[in-house]
């Protein structure tokens, strides 16, 4: 059984630079599925990212890694085997916290599996004589393990030195440790890459599945649109109609209020030329006061017109008041047709252009 993937993630890869140690190289020129990997039948744990036709990441997690939050979505990690300092910038603090995490669990099962092998190393090596037949045979059979009696040498060896069978049987340890250890990387490269293939394959699906149960929508909206553009049209048509009828009128009716002041204008310079004239005649007193009070019942006559043309005036102003208020709130509602006519064409283009995009794929 090849090496299963049990969690990924995207994120832009970066290694430390080997002459500086302090800068950091983009090892992808965009965003990449980073992935943990676990072989069951060597007990290896493995972060794995392929960019393009090679590995960009193949480090092997052991007990004494340690993943650091550099900063809220970058986080880094050595790997003294590959003898370099590994970097992963995220697009969110969540996914950060959530690779960080699984960093741990992992470098947690892989201190297990560095217990439970040593265990075996001691328990199966006849110098120690501490090995049992049962004992011998369940731990064979645990996930696979490659025989590990084979780490003796010949039997004469079991009449060496306690010290040097020690160095042998280390020896051996870390040769057998690297050799779990190490794995094809063309194995690792193929699943890497047909994990994201099934992946994107899954999105295009989806995508796909989406896109066709929208189509239908899509066209009854567009034709929605364009049933309002029309209405629409034939609105602004008729206001603009409307407005154009209602300037003749407003005209006229200025003009008719102008007409009406200027009257007013000239009755009342007549009025206090007849009352100067009144003032300068004082030949007969009573002559004066009936001229006084006919010119006071002019007067009054006057004030009475004066105030029916003051009622005449006020009652033109408040017509042309809401005669202007009627053209506003016309050329207002038009502006506004106009505005939701270019709201709705924009959004009939875009529907058209993602409706011919959707059509070219």
């Amino acid at each position: 059984m090849g090496e299963q993937p049990i969690f990924s993630a995207r994120a832009h890869v970066f290694q430390i630079d080997p002459a500086t140690k302090r800068n950091w190289l983009p090892a992808s020129k965009h965003a990449v599925t980073v992935s943990f990997f676990y072989d069951a039948s060597r007990s290896v744990y493995r972060i794995i990212s392929v960019g393009g036709t090679k590995a960009i990441i193949n480090s092997t997690i052991t007990p004494n890694m340690t993943f650091t939050q550099t900063s809220q979505k970058f986080g880094q990690w050595a790997d003294s085997r590959a003898n370099t300092v590994y970097g992963l910038g995220f697009a969110t603090e969540q996914q950060l916290q959530q690779f960080s995490d699984q960093f741990k669990e992992v470098k947690e099962a892989a201190r297990l599996v560095r217990e439970k092998s040593q265990e075996k190393f001691e328990l199966t090596n006849p110098a120690l004589n501490i090995a049992a037949p049962q004992l011998s045979q369940e731990l064979s059979e645990e996930r696979h393990s490659p025989p590990l009696l084979a780490v003796n040498g010949p039997e004469d060896k079991l009449f060496r030195s306690k010290s040097a069978d020690t160095e042998q049987l280390t020896s051996e340890k870390e040769r057998i440790k690297k050799m779990l250890s190490e794995g094809s990387i063309c194995e690792i490269n193929l699943e890497a890459e047909l994990f994201t293939l099934q992946d994107s394959n899954a999105k295009l699906v989806a995508a796909l599945h989406e896109a066709n149960t929208g189509v239908e929508e899509w066209k009854k909206q567009l034709a929605d649109y364009q049933e309002e553009t029309e209405r629409l049209r034939d609105q602004v048509a008729e206001l603009e109609a409307q407005s154009r009828r209602a300037g003749p009128s407003e005209s006229e009716m200025r003009d008719e209020l102008t007409q009406s002041l200027e009257e007013l204008e000239t009755l009342l310079k007549a009025k206090n030329e007849e009352i100067h004239n009144l003032q300068s005649k004082k030949s007969d007193i009573h002559e004066l006061e009936k001229q006084k009070e006919e010119a006071v019942q002019r007067l009054q006559d006057l004030e009475t017109r004066n105030t029916e043309l003051e009622e005449r005036v006020k009652s033109a102003e408040h017509t042309l008041a809401s005669s202007l208020e009627e053209r506003e709130r016309a050329e207002s509602e038009v502006q506004r047709v106009i505005d939701v006519l270019d709201v709705k064409i924009y959004d009939l283009n875009d529907l058209r252009q993602s409706l011919a995009k959707l059509i070219d794929k």
